[in-house]
């Protein structure tokens, strides 16, 4: 356990940074690491890293992160990137500041443009990457 975060936990994370950005420099590896632990700090998200992780999976492309829902086997094919992920993935469920982002809370690669993507304020562009930030939802009467 690394204070208060289980090694499931690291895990979790360690295996998002790999799917999601081991082909980046360590900028976009802690960018969307920050955007996991950001959703964790969230109250519209689960309080767990694995729980961010997985919000979704067992529908197919419904996922927040799509390698955990693309049917795809979730294989570490160059195990030295997760070992340097695996790092930083400690540093962060750690509770690393995370300035980079902004506070992002989603993030797209470039080649894409989401629905959502126009109606959130963009915060960061950090490697293969548009980071936003979830706008607060005002009530109204």
């Amino acid at each position: 356990m690394i204070m208060g975060v289980t090694q499931e936990e690291v895990t979790c994370l360690a295996m998002n940074m790999y799917h999601e950005a081991r082909n980046q420099g360590v900028a976009g590896q802690l960018a969307v690491t920050s955007v996991v632990m950001n959703r964790v700090a969230d109250e519209r998200y689960p309080d767990t890293i694995c729980g961010v992780v997985h919000q979704g999976t067992g529908r197919k492309y419904a996922c927040q992160f799509t390698y955990t829902c693309d049917g795809n086997a979730e294989i570490i094919s160059e195990p030295k990137a997760f070992e340097r992920v695996g790092k930083i993935a400690k540093v962060m469920a750690k509770g690393a500041e995370r300035p980079l982002t902004k506070g992002a809370t989603h993030y797209h690669t470039k080649s894409v443009n989401p629905r959502w993507a126009s109606k959130f304020p963009r915060t960061a562009t950090i490697g293969y990457h548009h980071f936003y930030k979830q706008p607060k939802r005002i009530s109204s009467n």
